[in-house]
């Protein structure tokens, strides 16, 4: 299935794989696609939109095994505090559902961040702009392709660090 990231990708020259999976609505977490395309979770890559509450908005692409640590978010992105985007807001910002978004031909391009250890790997997987299709590509192409609509585009320390055994958060 040809897809508006694909179509994106393609348009700039870059080889990637598509990797479909069936869609199961009530699990759409990245570690559920990443089992169905038979990728480590910390190799599949989601993509989040988020905002300082104040109109600003960024792109968080963090592994799927990981949760998105707000602060580190908001400092590296030099925003006063960093949220989620409301879910009603996802689509019309994006032009893609919850669970089908992606930097790649999104409706604004905003800045984006990507989690550093997604440098760590040969490839990852992102979604292709639709539930049940991911594009697998190099990280070094995959930044190549994000700064295309001449956004910035960083990676940094995004995600919340695991808690040690014994400890409380």
């Amino acid at each position: 299935m040809k897809t508006n990231g694909a179509r994106f990708l393609e348009s700039l020259g870059i080889a990637f794989e598509l990797r479909e999976y069936a869609v199961d609505p009530d699990d759409l977490t990245a570690i559920t696609v990443a089992k169905k395309i038979g990728m480590p979770a910390e190799q599949v890559f989601k993509t989040l939109i988020t905002t300082d509450g104040r109109g600003a908005y960024v792109f968080a692409v963090i592994p799927g095994d990981a949760e998105l640590d707000f602060k580190k978010l908001a400092r590296a992105a030099g925003l006063r505090r960093a949220e989620m985007a409301p879910l009603k807001d996802v689509q019309a910002l994006t032009g893609y559902v919850r669970g089908g978004v992606t930097v790649f031909g999104a409706k604004k391009p905003f800045p984006v961040w990507v989690d550093e250890t997604a440098l760590l790997f040969d490839r990852i997987s992102v979604s292709a702009g639709t539930r049940g299709t991911q594009l697998i590509l190099t990280p070094e192409d995959y930044l190549r392709a994000a700064r295309a609509p001449g956004v910035e585009v960083q990676t940094a320390d995004l995600t919340k660090d695991a808690v040690k055994e014994g400890e409380r958060a």
